[in-house]
Formats: C-alpha cells, sequence, structure tokens
C-alpha cells in the first residue's frame, strides 16, 4: 500500500468536494494560522537558525549517502544491546513480521489479543492495524489526536494533528459514541471542553497501557553509534507504551537513522520548534536494546524500506527523505489550508507527502501522478522546512516524470522513466516549445502573429488544455511583442539583443 489510502479518488477529485466544505476549511484555516504563528515565534528566538537548517540538511545528506554503512552499524549496536533486528522491503513483509512477533509474545484479553501504539507514521504508512485486524489482533492508538481518528472510523488529515480537521463538538461526540465500544466508556455529561475530553480520553488509555503485553512504535531518529532509538511526543502516552509492556517492536524507516549522538543537537532544537513551537518537546523517550528489570524485556526493531532505496536512487528526489516529519510546511501551504490531509490520499499529506508518496509508490498509479500538481509552488514550504528540503524542484521534478509516464529504471546512479503513451498531447507541447525557443526567428513571428491577432483569442483553451484553463485566467496577450518593443525603445537593432 506505500503510504496510500485505498480506494481514494485522485488529488483534483478529492480537493474539489473539499473545498465545498464550509466547516472543514474553517477548522482547517484556524489551526495552520495558530500552529505557524506561533512557529514564526519560536524560530525567530533562535539566531542560529539557519545554521542549525544547514547543519540539519547536511547531518542527513551525508547519512544518506553512506546509508549502506550507517544501517549495518545500527543493526550490530542493537544486536550487542539485546535487541533484534528485522529487515523488512516492503509493508506485506513488515506486517507478516510484525504479526508473528505478537503471536510469538503471546497474551490476551478474553481470547482477543491486543496491542498498544505510540503514534507512528511508518506504521500507518505499511496498514498495519488492518494487517493485525487481519490476524485477530487488536492495535490501540494512545496519541489523542490518534485515538479520535480511531475512534471515529477515520483517517489522520495532518503529521502533526491527525484529527486537525475536527473540531471539539465532533470529538465530543465521538467520545460520547464510540468509546463504549472500544473499552472504558465515555463520562456522563461529557462536554467539548478541552480539559475534560483530555480526562475521558486518559481514563479510556489507562486500562489499555495496564493490560496490553506488547507495545509498538516507530522512532524520529536511530542514532548509528549506539543503537538508540529516539521517539519525541507532547502527552507521554508514548513513555507509558515504551516502558510498560513486556514486549517492544519498532517499525522505523531507514532515512531515520543520524550517526552519532551529537548530532541529535541539531535536531532536538529545530523538531520542537517546528512542529509545536516548542522550545524544548515535553516528552523525549530514548532507548537502546534492553535492561534487565527496567522497561520492555524483549526489543525488536524492523528496519522499513518500501521504496526508500529507490527514491535514494534519484538525485533530485531523494532530498524527501531528509523529512524529519515536523508539518511545518502544511502549516503554510495555501492547497492544504484549503483542501485538508485526506484530499492527498496518504498518510503523508501536504507538500510533504506531493513529493514523497510518488517516490515510495511510484508515479504509476492515477493517484500518486496527480500529487505533485497538487501546489501552487509558491515555495513557502521550502522556507519552513527544517532541513531545507526543496519541495518545489522535487514537484517540478516529478511532474517531468508524470509526463514521461512508463516503468521506473536505473541508469548509472539516476533512475528515469521510460516513454509512455499517456501524456502525449502535453509532450507535444513541451516539443513544439523547445522548438520554437531554439529558432528565434520562428519564436520572432510568432509573436507577432499572436499579437496582431490577440482580439480572435479564446478565454479558455480547447481540447486536453480545458483543465487547465477551466480555474485560471488566460494571460491577455499583449499588444506588442517584447522583442518589438525593446527595438523601438532601446535603439534599433543595437539594442535588440
Amino acid at each position: 500500500m506505500s503510504g496510500t489510502f485505498v480506494g481514494m479518488p485522485t488529488f483534483p477529485r478529492a480537493a474539489r468536494e473539499a473545498v465545498g466544505d464550509p466547516t472543514l476549511r474553517g477548522n482547517l484555516r484556524h489551526a495552520t494560522h495558530t500552529i505557524r504563528d506561533k512557529r514564526a515565534r519560536a524560530v525567530a528566538e533562535l539566531d542560529d537558525w539557519a545554521a542549525l537548517r544547514e547543519a540539519g540538511k547536511q547531518i542527513k545528506d551525508h547519512t544518506l549517502r553512506h546509508l549502506d554503512r550507517y544501517l549495518v552499524q545500527v543493526e550490530e549496536a542493537v544486536t550487542a544491546a539485546g535487541g533484534t533486528v528485522h529487515w523488512a522491503a516492503d509493508a506485506d513483509e513488515a506486517n507478516e513480521i510484525v504479526a508473528r512477533l505478537v503471536e510469538e509474545a503471546g497474551g490476551s484479553d478474553g481470547g482477543r489479543r491486543e496491542v498498544v501504539k505510540v503514534k507512528s507514521m511508518a506504521t500507518q504508512e505499511i496498514g498495519l492495524n488492518e494487517a493485525l485486524e487481519a490476524r485477530g489482533i487488536h492495535a490501540y492508538e494512545t496519541d489523542l489526536a490518534e485515538l479520535i481518528v480511531q475512534l471515529g472510523k477515520d483517517r489522520p488529515s495532518h503529521i502533526l494533528v491527525p484529527a486537525i480537521h475536527r473540531n471539539r463538538g465532533e470529538i465530543r461526540d465521538i467520545f460520547r459514541s464510540e468509546m463504549g465500544e472500544w473499552g472504558r466508556p465515555a463520562p456522563e455529561g461529557l462536554t467539548d471542553t478541552p480539559a475534560e475530553l483530555a480526562e475521558a480520553a486518559r481514563l479510556h488509555l489507562r486500562e489499555k497501557f495496564l493490560r496490553a503485553g506488547v507495545g509498538i512504535s516507530g522512532a524520529n531518529f536511530v542514532v548509528a553509534e549506539t543503537g538508540t532509538l529516539v521517539v519525541v511526543e507532547s502527552e507521554g502516552n508514548g513513555r507509558m507504551c515504551l516502558t510498560l509492556p513486556e514486549t517492544l517492536i519498532s517499525v522505523v524507516g531507514i532515512e531515520k537513522i543520524v550517526p552519532r549522538w551529537q548530532d541529535l543537537e541539531v535536531f532536538l532544537q529545530t523538531l520542537p520548534r517546528s512542529s509545536t513551537a516548542e522550545r524544548m518537546n515535553p516528552y523525549t523517550s530514548m532507548w537502546t536494546g534492553t535492561t534487565d528489570e527496567d522497561g520492555p524485556s524483549t526489543f525488536h526493531l524492523i528496519l522499513l524500506d518500501n521504496g526508500r532505496t529507490d527514491t535514494l536512487a534519484d538525485e533530485v528526489g531523494r532530498q524527501a527523505l531528509r523529512c524529519i516529519r515536523c508539518s511545518a510546511c502544511l502549516n503554510v501551504c495555501p492547497v492544504y489550508e484549503r483542501a485538508g490531509g485526506h484530499a492527498y490520499g496518504s498518510v503523508y499529506p501536504g507538500p510533504i507527502g506531493a513529493i514523497l508518496s510518488p517516490q515510495l509508490r511510484g508515479t504509476g498509479s492515477e493517484i500518486d501522478a496527480s500529487l505533485p500538481y497538487a501546489s501552487s509552488l509558491c515555495g513557502a514550504c521550502y522556507e519552513v522546512c527544517p532541513v531545507a528540503i526543496d519541495i518545489p524542484e522535487v514537484l517540478v521534478h516529478l511532474r517531468e516524470r508524470v509526463v514521461q509516464g512508463g516503468p521506473a529504471v536505473r541508469r548509472g546512479n539516476r533512475v528515469v522513466l521510460k516513454p509512455a503513451k499517456g501524456h502525449a498531447a502535453e509532450r507535444a507541447a513541451m516539443r513544439a516549445a523547445q522548438w520554437a525557443f531554439t529558432h528565434p526567428g520562428a519564436l520572432r513571428t510568432g509573436q507577432r502573429l499572436a499579437s496582431r491577432t490577440r482580439r480572435l483569442h479564446p478565454r479558455t483553451l480547447p481540447g486536453p488544455g480545458r483543465a487547465w484553463s477551466g480555474s485560471r485566467d488566460l494571460p491577455a496577450v499583449p499588444v506588442e511583442p517584447f522583442r518589438d518593443w525593446w527595438q523601438r525603445t532601446h535603439g534599433g537593432k543595437d539594442g535588440a539583443k
């Protein structure tokens, strides 16, 4: 599944429906503006923010260039510390490993095996909850927003705040109607005040923490030199999942590695400020293998590929693997603010999802081929990214791949797409433009002809161009081409260069 929700429509269709929902747009506008304003103030406090941003970029790029070496180092360090490392090439393999480990760990409640989870994008990417449910294993989300999404039989719509599309009244109604079916019911007379909603979630989750024998996590970072995993969170539920169960299983993308402990100094400054606008993360949990009489007695690390090595082979697209999942790009994106996360059809919404999901899954499917176009290319996402991912550059690069079409093939250090029959009109238009721009005489003649017939030009484009002009105004053709104006006003032939 590689990060795409099965059965979702393409982005243009989903976005068209989303922008017509005034409640959704109001929720998104309020939440994204609040978060990004707080982030801007938190970042402005640091005089060396630009240097930290560059340092994060350099650390990530160095790690990706030498990922083979650091992966081996992680395996050796985790194994030496008492953990077990598993390698998963894709989602199916990762899900099979987790299910088998849970079954081997045993434990049940009324014949129904249960696990508790700390929020993990990687497990959402591979569809782990659904895979476990098919094996009779129920996974309980313990992050407040993830709990809301799960109880509401919904899908996350934001990287940091998965339930950003819900308001307090909707959350209260979900708790009242659904909590009883999953465990401890919501208190009588529950209101929509934040304190009461949080207390209802705490009481509901407490029995899950105390009963589950297996915890499942992801990781924000993995330190190669010691095999230490790091999870940062704001509620304390992660600490409960990481310490109380007898067995801990962590599913981690191979791009989450950093070489040294010293590297965390950079990311533990940039991640909290870029995500929750906090100077320091409230809960930072770190664990290395197993320790007698402290925490889980059994630890398994599953290193997940699932399209990451193919992404790494793309010289332009690989920078998406720098992402530290802060969600800053979502909060400044005008497209996300209006369309919401569900329109992207992926667990990775917003600008980063528009470049990450197509690479993990490939641009061959209709839904993923539409994602690189889910952007105005305004560049705001690049400006706020704490690891300087040039998202607009990757978007344009992926659009080129979509137009080329065909299956991906490796050529040296690059991954390219074989030409295909699709997008024939667009390819023909680009080739015609290329020919015109390399023949100045023909270009000048075409410009003059367009100016002299400007009154006859349609307001919308015909054929395949109708989709483009249907939501945009065609620019008016000037009375006089620029070259002719320059020649007339700047000294004749000598000025027209």
